[in-house]
């Protein structure tokens, strides 16, 4: 296997059904004389699983052979939930987290502040059911949210638009 190929079979810590190549996260593997460099962008700048993404992706090139790895953190651009491959996607909702819409478009320069409720359909992975209800803004982690779905009554995860 190529260190592209073992990079991307590495799983997400927090969301371990999808792999950080499906998540979007894994940015670029090279092969130098100098060994393997892979690149990463956190989905948030204070993400709490970087340490472990990158320890598992060392431990997985050096368990495939690789015995000079490094993992270096990019920054910009942001990572963005449009980053989410489809079968990344779909490997939420089988689990039974909501994945996430298209993210909001953003402009250049600041991001504007918009007062008041947007409306956000979010269906039930469950049953489908696309009004469902925030329970909370913050569910096991920063990038997803508690939400309710009003038909079968089960909780579930959405993961954010970001």
């Amino acid at each position: 296997m190529s260190a592209a190929e073992v990079a991307a079979t590495v799983t997400d810590p927090e969301l371990p059904m999808v792999t950080l190549a499906e998540l979007g996260i894994l940015r670029d593997v090279r092969e130098t004389d100098d060994g393997v460099e892979v690149t990463i962008t956190p989905t948030y700048s204070g993400c709490p699983a970087m340490e472990a993404i990158q320890a598992d992706l060392v431990r997985a090139l050096r368990t495939a052979g690789y015995a000079r790895a490094r993992v270096r953190t990019l920054l910009a651009p942001a990572w963005t939930t449009d980053w989410i491959t489809e079968s990344g996607k779909a490997k939420l909702f089988a689990a039974g987290i909501a994945p996430p819409g298209p993210a909001p478009r953003r402009a250049a320069g600041p991001v504007p502040l918009v007062l008041g409720v947007r409306d956000e359909r979010v269906a039930c992975p469950r049953c489908g059911e696309e009004s469902t209800e925030r329970l909370a803004a913050f569910g096991a982690t920063a990038c997803r949210e508690l939400r309710r779905c009003p038909a079968c009554r089960e909780p579930f995860e959405h993961v954010k638009e970001i």
